[in-house]
């Protein structure tokens, strides 16, 4: 049951509030053009959503944890705790997550992309038209 097990619904949470963070930052990017927004936007997603193992040492000697968290966390608390190691790997995580975000933003902007309009010049419809339509003045009788 979700409610049972804590870290389902740690996760279930972690993907709602990222949505929202998402919504917001496509949003505050309306100012770009649809390509870049649509892009940054799934970099960021790619970034939170992207997670990495991680393996932290427990008191006894030789025994340790590991889980999945973001791997955007990974890579940070790797960072502070100049674990280059965990750092490797969490970056490079991080790094895959945002190149298939922009790579989802390009698809998105690729299959919504605006038709391109067709000029029709006025000569051309000219040609088309042999007998124009005369335009008839009102008279009164």
């Amino acid at each position: 049951m979700l409610f049972e097990e804590s870290m389902s619904l740690l996760w279930l949470s972690y993907y709602v509030l990222s949505l929202i963070v998402l919504v917001a930052v496509y949003f505050a990017l309306a100012f770009l053009p649809r390509l870049p927004r649509l892009v940054i936007t799934w970099c960021v997603a790619g970034a939170m959503w992207m997670p990495a193992g991680y393996q932290l040492p427990l008191i006894e000697e030789g025994e340790f944890y590991t889980g999945w968290a973001p791997a955007a966390m990974v890579s940070a608390v790797a960072f502070l705790e100049h674990s280059t190691s965990a750092l490797r790997g969490g970056l490079l995580w991080l790094i895959l997550g945002i190149a298939l975000g922009a790579c989802v933003g390009i698809a998105l902007w690729w299959w919504r992309r605006p038709e391109p309009y067709d000029d029709v010049s006025q000569h051309q419809s000219q040609e088309e038209d042999p007998q124009p339509t005369r335009r008839r003045e009102p008279v009164i009788n």
